[in-house]
């Protein structure tokens, strides 16, 4: 007998043996078939659809003008020239090599003819990770200096990060439709939450005595906030804004089902014609944007004034 026979075989000698298990099921079942959780959420959906229209209007028009806008400018310049700055940046930022490296990798997308697709993701990203950090800072500040509020963003925050990618698309097409702007959306909740938890993360490792330190000499919350706080916990909160990034150009590419355009939606044709080649294309320019973001921010991380000092001191 094989292990799953054995196991279904098993399964039903309790289930024969110990009726009364059966039966405690089907009562607890009977006590709480009033809970609907899929009926409800629907139904908030609905009544926000219906609603609360003009809002998510409002928010369409900004957030599609805001894409259009930076991928307009993205491709006003010829895609060499345009490929060339974002090599010079690399250089300034992180070294030559990687300078030389965006350059070839950044050549290598325009040769497929990726170009188009690969700068709209790119404003998808950077769209998505700006609202994302403007608000993962300020929560994660306030869940640093309040135990009340990290107790209450903690588990909306294991709610989001748990839930399935494809989940947020759902809500997403309801109040904006397709296109771009309920990628976005559902790019911003999915990408929260790494944001929020390592800005709180540095805001509480920050050394306790060089805070007290600056209570001693008289300055104010708002002070020691941005004097103290807020440059030790740099670091710690770039590599918040790095993780941002990464999984907003994850989720951006999942987005490409609900028509958001860009590289997730040639992956998603390929998949649907079964298309290899165009797909690989595709998905190789992906990574060539996600090492270039995540080499990009990670270098301007480690060139904070603490980070620095900290590698001074590594090697002394």
């Amino acid at each position: 007998m094989s292990t799953p026979d054995a196991v279904l075989a098993s399964s039903q000698w309790i289930n024969d043996t110990f009726p009364f298990f059966n039966e405690i099921g089907k009562t607890l079942a009977g006590w709480f078939s009033w809970i609907k959780i899929g009926a409800w959420f629907e139904s908030l959906v609905n009544w926000m659809t219906a609603n609360l229209d003009p809002f998510f209007t409002f928010v369409s028009d900004v957030l599609g003008w805001c894409v259009d806008s930076l991928t307009a400018v993205f491709l006003w310049l010829p895609a060499l020239v345009f490929a060339l700055i974002l090599a010079l940046l690399g250089w300034a930022v992180r070294g030559l090599r990687f300078g030389v490296f965006t350059l070839l990798a950044l050549a290598l997308v325009v040769q497929m003819g990726q170009w188009k697709d690969a700068m709209s993701t790119l404003a998808l990203v950077i769209v998505a990770s700006v609202i994302a950090v403007i608000v993962a800072i300020p929560v994660g500040i306030a869940a640093a200096r309040s135990s009340r509020v990290s107790s209450v963003v903690k588990p909306i925050l294991d709610f989001m990060q748990t839930l399935p990618a494809f989940v947020y698309l759902i809500p997403a097409i309801f109040f904006f439709s397709v296109g771009s702007v309920p990628g976005v959306v559902a790019t911003v909740v999915f990408s929260l939450p790494p944001g929020v938890r390592l800005t709180e993360l540095g805001i509480r490792q920050v050394d306790k005595e060089m805070v007290e330190a600056g209570e001693a000499f008289g300055a104010p919350p708002a002070k020691i906030l941005t004097r103290i706080q807020f440059p030790l916990a740099l670091p710690t909160i770039m590599a918040g804004i790095n993780q941002v990034i990464m999984l907003s150009l994850s989720m951006v590419v999942i987005a490409g089902m609900v028509g958001a355009g860009g590289l997730g939606g040639v992956v998603y044709q390929a998949i649907s014609n079964l298309d290899v080649a165009s797909g690989f294309e595709g998905g190789l320019a992906v990574v060539i944007l996600a090492v270039y973001l995540d080499r990009l921010t990670a270098s301007l991380g480690n060139r904070s004034p603490v980070a620095r000092a900290r590698k001074a001191a590594a090697k002394a």
